[in-house]
């Protein structure tokens, strides 16, 4: 690539950085998305509520699928902040930075610091993390901590070891405490597919990697006393419809292994083809430039010189097959390869040679950029978002800005408009449309009704789990289904119920009084029939407050 290019691209590093950074932080200001998100959110104020930071709870008792760490971040950020989306959402968002950083100390270690600002740049603009850094869950954290991990488990190959080894083993510990043991085949496959193919068996039998391994299961202990406090001492507890139910043998087998086989308590239905599309669409805008410089790889395989930069590409092939032969698939899953995936892109577009080929690939980010105009115009002539003017007014700006940067017909041209497009589907997703949809999502709006009018009242849930209302309304984290109950510890209860619930009470035992309603649609699964305003009212349900009173 020529030399112009290049000091171009290190001229504007960090005013891309920080435009990449800022369309991320966008998401910390918007209200938690439910099912996961609040669940996730309401787990974590449990935690401060209680001051319980052992005992994890949701759904009617004692929670059993994730690691407690990323529920301690939040909890504690809630603690100093309050009660909040902005607190449940900040400590996620630290990692995010730190997994930033640890993209950038890994690229130019292994390759170059050029090509370590381009893989940072794609890392933060790729839609996927834009997302997670709105809709926060696992993620966030699980990526910075592998990322690190890595970092450090190189800088162990041939340096001075010993403060390496205590690093790695603390951020593998981290991602284990976050998401499982698996985490640890991402961290370490693609140093043992290298190894392998340099024939460095030595490195099997080196005392550090298993000093490594022994350290990062001693930094676990505060998972595995938690889960051993809650679930193995306690038999009689009921998790997943069972009794004897052992935390250890969850987090050691079922979480994850029993999830890859489809043998554990929670199953799936896997694709082998489902990462394949789901990265076409996460990775934008950086897909098609990822999946060429696979073709490439392929088409080269037999002249690569084996070196350590095989590490990345081996690391997030056998992640990435996993999960493709995983009958538990979700789409944020291969997020956690996403700043290994950037820096095989990077790669990539700093050996172009062809003035030709980076022709074509600006052809396709102006091709890619006038698609997402059009899906705001889509957006916002079907759905009739409320002040209409906004997106299109940023539409306007950023193609004024995209249009001056097509004068420049360098690989620093492709690279920022790829920045533009993220940073226009950013500001459209956080700042209006996901904004607009939130008045759908039932449970926090009620949440929110309950604090104007009724703060200090607890309001029970009849036959329905919000998530959201438990994290920002008053209600007791039991589920009742039967009205008696209620009526023991209250006489005159409120409650919130769905519409065609209410409908179900019996009218010559009790009255209903509807405080308000609340349109109801399951946001993370939008469809046509909602989607277009003439027909939306037909795809909604109705969350009530309702005060009950017992007819005597």
């Amino acid at each position: 690539m020529e030399q112009i290019a290049v000091n171009k691209i290190s001229k504007h590093f960090f005013l891309l950085l920080i435009i990449g950074l800022a369309a991320n932080a966008t998401g910390l200001f918007n209200d938690i998305l439910d099912q996961d998100s609040a669940l996730y959110a309401s787990i974590a104020k449990t935690i401060v509520i209680k001051n319980d930071w052992i005992n994890l709870y949701a759904n009617n008792g004692d929670w059993l699928d994730k690691p407690h760490l990323p529920f301690w971040l939040a909890a504690c950020s809630i603690k100093l902040f309050g009660i909040n989306a902005f607190a449940y959402k900040l400590p996620s968002f630290i990692c995010f930075l730190v997994g930033v950083l640890y993209t950038y100390k890994l690229a130019a270690k292994i390759y170059a610091k050029d090509i370590a600002k381009v893989a940072s740049i794609i890392y933060i603009t790729s839609l996927h993390i834009i997302l997670c850094n709105f809709d926060v869950r696992a993620e966030g954290y699980l990526t910075a901590f592998i990322i690190a991990a890595m970092y450090h488990f190189y800088c162990a190959l041939n340096s001075s070891w010993s403060k390496h080894i205590i690093a790695a083993a603390f951020f593998a510990a981290l991602a284990m405490m976050t998401k499982g043991i698996f985490v640890l085949i991402t961290i370490a496959s693609g140093f043992i597919l290298y190894w392998i193919a340099t024939k460095q068996w030595k490195q099997f039998i080196s005392l550090k990697w298993y000093v490594l391994l022994i350290l990062s299961f001693v930094f676990i202990t505060p998972e595995l006393y938690c889960l051993y406090h809650q679930f193995d001492l306690h038999p009689e507890k009921l998790v997943f419809d069972s009794h004897n139910v052992s935390g250890l043998k969850f987090f050691f087998w079922d979480s994850q292994f029993g999830r890859f086989f489809n043998t554990g308590p929670i199953q799936g239905n896997g694709n082998i083809f489902f990462f394949i599309h789901t990265t076409l669409w996460a990775f934008l805008p950086w897909s098609i430039y990822l999946a060429i410089a696979i073709y490439q790889s392929i088409k080269q395989v037999r002249n690569i010189k084996i070196s350590s930069n095989i590490i990345v590409g081996s690391s997030a092939f056998i992640s990435f097959l996993l999960f493709s032969i995983s009958k538990f698939q979700l789409p944020h899953y291969i997020v956690i390869i996403f700043p290994l995936l950037s820096i095989i892109v990077a790669k990539y577009l700093l050996e172009i040679q062809s003035s030709e080929t980076i022709k074509w690939l600006r052809y396709f980010q102006n091709f890619l950029f006038f698609i997402l105009l059009m899906f705001i115009g889509i957006v916002v002539v079907f759905y009739k978002l409320d002040n209409s003017f906004r997106p299109l007014l940023i539409s306007a700006f950023c193609s004024n800005f995209f249009f001056f940067k097509l004068k420049d017909k360098s690989l620093y041209g492709v690279i920022t408009k790829g920045v533009c497009f993220s940073v226009l589907l950013a500001m459209f997703l956080n700042t209006i449309f996901y904004p607009q949809l939130m008045k759908y999502e039932a449970g926090l709006m009620a949440a929110k009704w309950q604090q104007r009018n009724l703060p200090n009242k607890v309001i029970p849930m009849f036959n329905c789990n919000e998530y959201a209302f438990i994290f920002y309304g008053n209600s007791s984290l039991n589920i009742e289904s039967n009205i008696v109950n209620i009526l023991k510890n209250d006489s005159n209860p409120t409650i919130l119920i769905y519409k065609k619930e209410l409908m179900k009470l019996n009218k010559d035992s009790v009255i209903a009084k509807v405080l308000s309603e609340f349109p109801y649609f399951r946001i993370t699964q939008l469809d046509a029939t909602f989607f277009n305003y003439k027909t939306r009212w037909q795809s909604l349900d109705t969350l009530m407050i309702a005060e009950i009173t017992k007819l005597k």
